[in-house]
């Protein structure tokens, strides 16, 4: 693996929304950037609930990392599992052999927090990648196929399901699959009583869309519950074996299929010291991105903790905050090629929303909080600016108004490895 160059090398591990944005804006520009994935594709994570539920194929929210840059004289791409970092050597050990650095961004998001529980580890479904959000459209699908044929002891666990969180991905979620009840499955499956298929959203604070405001709050829970989900707050999901749900308190739900969205935590990288995380293995950071106690280390996107004065817990780990981050950083390191200073980071809130269904929305901007069907339609366009490629957007925005006065889906393949000999 080439190692040596007379330019700073930066090397940026993951090429989500922050890994990505970072690559992007030093794109020929005179520094050497090695971009390191284990995927050679960029996820679009807002929609792949919508990959779940068989409303988009895979291809439409996954970007290949190699066409995006193209036309670039100083991106290089690499795909390999990182095993360890060198931070006195600097150098970034991976699967394919190690690259050296100058500069260290990490910028590895979060996976799935499941609170140190192996056994919902082993039985729940996690969304937080294209192959997950496929296995669980594999699983949602091979469900009622099993439904079919089940005696009735057993059809109830079938049709229960029961989502674990009550942020953007569960609410989402929770509303995506209502109206797979309503519109879609009663057509494709006839023989099967769908008043029986009990959707669950099981939230362990007060609300859904606990850090939206007061009315996004109240109103996305009253959009689920007029499509029919079962919402219960205040609920702490405590085991899971496969086939029941225990609750604290000892309350038990029969259900085959459990889906977790209840949390993240940040990738752990070996060698990188404890003094430098906090809460949640997120690497603290000063306002110019670098990581606490280590020289030339920088964490940007979900996996980094930055206070500041507006912000004194840290940034919500959201895809505006990390794309804000990664910009930040790029353009310091734009600044010191030409010996200017550098410019401390400080988020500008852009709002958060999130859809609970056709014509249903909550959008809390700044200044201004709404819902409804203007809300749903402002969700749609900012979702659709934020895809990578005008190709993806066409095809995005075609899916989307075929669903909305068909009120159906043409994607319901389950698409797995063959195993026959």
């Amino acid at each position: 693996m080439e190692q040596t160059s007379k330019r700073t090398r930066i090397v940026i591990i993951g090429a989500g929304f922050a890994g990505l944005r970072m690559a992007r804006s030093l794109n020929n520009t005179a520094y050497d950037v090695y971009l390191i994935d284990r995927h050679n594709y960029h996820e679009f994570q807002p929609l792949m609930y919508q990959v779940a539920t068989a409303r988009l194929e895979p291809s439409s929210i996954s970007f290949p990392l190699r066409k995006v840059f193209h036309h670039t004289r100083n991106v290089h791409i690499y795909i390999a599992d990182v095993q360890r970092i060198d931070t006195a050597g600097k150098v970034v050990h991976t699967s394919v052999g190690d690259v050296a650095y100058d500069r260290l961004v990490i910028a590895l998001g979060c996976t799935t927090n499941f609170f140190g529980n192996q056994r919902i580890e082993s039985h729940a479904f996690p969304m937080k990648s294209v192959p997950n959000a496929m296995a669980l459209r594999n699983r949602i699908l091979q469900t009622f196929e099993d439904t079919i044929v089940a005696g009735p002891a057993e059809r109830q666990a079938l049709l229960n399901f029961v989502i674990v969180g009550g942020g953007p991905t569960g609410v989402e979620l929770s509303g995506a699959m209502a109206e797979m009840k309503k519109y879609i499955l009663p057509k494709d499956y006839p023989g099967i009583d769908f008043s029986r298929l009990t959707i669950y959203l099981l939230e362990g604070s007060p609300n859904t869309l606990n850090a939206m405001s007061e009315p996004s709050k109240i109103k996305s829970r009253q959009y689920l519950e007029k499509l029919g989900v079962i919402v219960r707050t205040g609920t702490v999901v405590e085991d899971y074996d496969g086939e029941k749900v225990t609750l604290k308190g000892g309350e038990t739900i029969a259900a085959r299929n459990v889906i977790w969205a209840a949390g993240v935590t940040g990738n752990q990288i070996e060698g990188i010291p404890a003094t430098s995380m906090v809460r949640g293995n997120r690497l603290k950071t000063n306002r110019f991105h670098e990581v606490e106690g280590l020289d030339a280390v920088y964490a940007i996107g979900d996996i980094a903790w930055m206070a500041t004065p507006k912000y004194p817990n840290g940034h919500p780990q959201l895809a505006n905050v990390a794309i804000a981050q990664a910009s930040s950083l790029a353009h310091n390191f734009k600044q010191e090629l030409s010996g200017k200073p550098r410019k401390e980071f400080e988020y500008r809130n852009k709002g958060t929303m999130a859809t609970v269904g056709k014509r249903k929305a909550v959008v809390d901007l700044p200044h201004i909080s709404f819902q409804g069907f203007f809300a749903w339609l402002t969700w749609m366009f900012v979702h659709l600016m934020l895809i990578l490629n005008v190709k993806n957007k066409l095809f995005i925005f075609l899916n989307w108004m075929m669903s909305y006065f068909a009120n159906d889906s043409t994607l319901r393949l389950m698409l797995r490895p063959d195993t026959d000999s």
